[in-house]
């Protein structure tokens, strides 16, 4: 899709700012940075001890200071990552830092050779004396109109096609396409990727041993766009749906602009919708019982501003599961029919305490429609016997109705889904290793980039 767009010119610089000359990282980005890619594949910290070199670099070099200093303490992160060596090879955290520290060195022109010695902890210097009352008039505002995604289009543009995508469940997914689909996709898997934000979910199994998964991590990086906002991360897990992203701040930063980008508690620790109004978009993430949903408002343009066309089939949110990961609905409904007239003969027979019939009566209660998200509450029932997916299909439902722009298609039946729900006979198991490992070698790169 072409952008028509007045700010077209400025996409290239909406993405990872923190290299280039004159680029000056700080510990505390390198950190943020690092921490976020151990969120997304936290077998890291199990595996060996690189976690413990980062928090002492992070913990013992300052922001700002003597260039010495900070070379010091790089010099004694990068003997700490060489002594976990033997744990740590072939980790992915691991040769992440040793490129990282690498760059670092370069960038400050460290020498390799020098003091290693961890600098001791800094006695924070006197208070400065009480400096005159003075006014301030700088607030954050809505800052320019580059920071107004509907204002900055051209004064005769269409208006901006809003698309949606939603994920919940066992787990469900509606693309932007409106392509829904009942997904495996156990593990960590992008949703979303593109000049502007990146999403990614981590999905558990909600019984052990049992096939059926659903989403306990979540992770959104907003990045860097022109005036408007810093580079945020939001970061939410099972029982912990904070109010503001990772580094404490509930809005873009300081820039003019930063009010474009906020969080907005709507239910403590249950409900949290994210408002990033530079690029038309909003975000809802809850917790419904013990798992995540996430639902998103996006305008088509952002959805089609991706970096690389060639991997763009990897974020489901996009081009849905890949077909080896897809649950054919149609089937799972034959088979419940079945169970259901058995039942009848045994009312003992159950899944997981829910009988087909059951199932189907306790997702009236909340969805008397029998559309694709009802389907999915009895789905849920049955795999999982967790009353609370009854409420986690309701609410995604809701959001729909919110962030959908086309309220005739707020509801999808099996017709509407076509054959998007079937994997095609024949897939290769292969496929999905090779979307795992292209989806870790990318998030690898960013995480690199960013050091």
């Amino acid at each position: 899709m072409h952008f028509k767009r007045e700010r077209r010119a400025a996409l290239s610089r909406a993405g990872w700012m923190v290299m280039g000359k004159g680029a000056r990282a700080s510990a505390l980005e390198v950190a943020k940075i690092f921490f976020a890619f151990l969120f997304f594949f936290p077998a890291a910290t199990l595996q060996c001890k690189i976690l413990k070199c980062n928090s002492e670099f992070w913990a013992s070099t300052p922001s700002s200071g003597p260039k010495e200093e900070f070379c010091t303490a790089l010099r004694a992160y990068n003997s700490c990552v060489r002594r976990t060596a033997r744990t740590c090879r072939g980790d992915l955290a691991y040769h992440s830092a040793q490129h990282g520290i690498e760059d670092l060195m370069t960038q400050h022109n460290c020498s390799k050779e020098g003091p290693t010695a961890s600098p001791r902890a800094r006695t924070p210097p006197p208070p400065a004396p009480p400096l005159p009352p003075q006014i301030n008039n700088f607030v954050p505002s809505d800052g320019p109109e580059v920071c107004h995604y509907e204002r900055s289009l051209p004064r005769h543009a269409a208006a901006p096609n809003y698309t949606h995508c939603g994920f919940f469940g066992d787990p469900h997914l509606r693309t932007f396409n409106d392509d829904f689909q009942t997904c495996k996709v156990e593990g960590a898997w992008p949703l979303i990727h593109n000049k502007y934000l990146s999403v990614q979910v981590t999905n558990t199994p909600v019984l052990p041993g049992s096939a059926a998964t659903a989403t306990s991590k979540l992770t959104i990086i907003f990045k860097n766009f022109q005036e408007c906002v810093d580079q945020k991360m939001y970061h939410a897990e099972t029982d912990e749906l904070p109010a503001a992203f990772a580094d404490g701040s509930k809005n873009g930063g300081d820039r003019h602009g930063a009010n474009t980008l906020r969080i907005v508690e709507k239910v403590p620790g249950q409900h949290v919708e994210i408002q990033a109004r530079y690029i038309g978009t909003t975000i809802v993430v809850r917790q419904v019982g013990r798992y995540l949903t996430f639902a998103v408002r996006m305008p088509e343009e952002v959805v089609n501003s991706v970096e690389d066309q060639e991997n763009q089939d990897l974020y489901l949110c996009l081009h849905g599961c890949p077909a080896n990961q897809r649950i054919d609905f149609r089937t799972f409904r034959a088979r419940g029919a079945e169970s259901q007239g058995s039942s009848r003969a045994r009312p003992e027979s159950s899944s997981h305490g829910f009988t087909y019939q059951s199932a189907m009566a306790k997702c009236k209660e909340r969805l008397p429609v029998e559309d694709l998200y009802f389907q999915s509450c009895v789905f849920d029932l049955l795999s999982s016997g967790d009353i609370n997916f009854t409420l986690a299909a309701y609410y995604a439902f809701e959001d729909v109705k919110m962030l959908h722009s086309n309220k005739e298609k707020h509801h999808l039946f099996e017709r509407d889904a076509g054959m998007f729900n079937s994997a095609p006979k024949g897939s290769s198991p292969g496929l999905s290793v090779l979307f795992t490992l292209v989806a870790i070698s990318l998030w690898t790169e960013l995480c690199c980039l960013c050091l």
